[in-house]
């Protein structure tokens, strides 16, 4: 009985280790930047907004409220995933430089001051922000990259989309 076992055991080994090598065969299949996208946020807008890429300072006025219209005739809405999200983490670290109490500050001193009409949006999950984006001409949201679903343009920072080197939006 005990040999059976110690049989049995090496071929249980030898196929663990194929199944992993099978696996580093499949990971190699995919692209570097679709990999390295797994941890960045993208900017999603309809395909129909006038902008394919931004400068980081340009996206940082767009989301301090600075800038509140694509052009004369299309407002931007912005669409800001709840507190406790990750991608909300991720634009307030990098992007707002604030903490939660001072994001929340900031925009009700700017509505007080009637520096903008209204606040972000808030949404609760990446499908809701892709489907309002889709839905509300001149949204804009921050979604994991590797949930933008097809039909919606990600905007390009400094001239490099999600999964790029360089890439600005990517909680280290």
């Amino acid at each position: 009985m005990a040999y059976g076992l110690t049989v049995w055991a090496r071929f249980a080994h030898r196929r663990g280790i194929l199944i992993f090598f099978v696996f580093l065969g499949l990971l190699a299949l995919i692209p570097p930047q679709a990999r390295a996208a797994e941890g960045d946020i993208a900017v999603v807008v309809r395909p129909d907004t006038p902008m394919d890429n931004m400068s980081f300072a340009d996206i940082r006025k767009l989301l301090l409220g600075d800038r509140q219209f694509w052009t004369s005739n299309l407002r931007v809405t912005l669409l800001i995933r709840a507190p406790a999200a990750r991608e909300r983490d991720v634009v307030l670290k990098t992007v707002y430089q604030m903490s939660e109490p001072e994001f929340r500050q900031y925009w009700i001193s700017k509505i007080f001051r009637m520096e903008a009409s209204n606040g972000p949006k808030i949404v609760y999950s990446n499908e809701m922000a892709t489907e309002l984006v889709a839905a509300i001409p001149g949204s804009v949201a921050l979604v994991q990259a590797s949930e933008v679903p097809k039909g919606l343009k990600v905007l390009k920072i400094d001239g490099k989309l999600p999964g790029e080197k360089g890439y600005a939006l990517h909680l280290r």
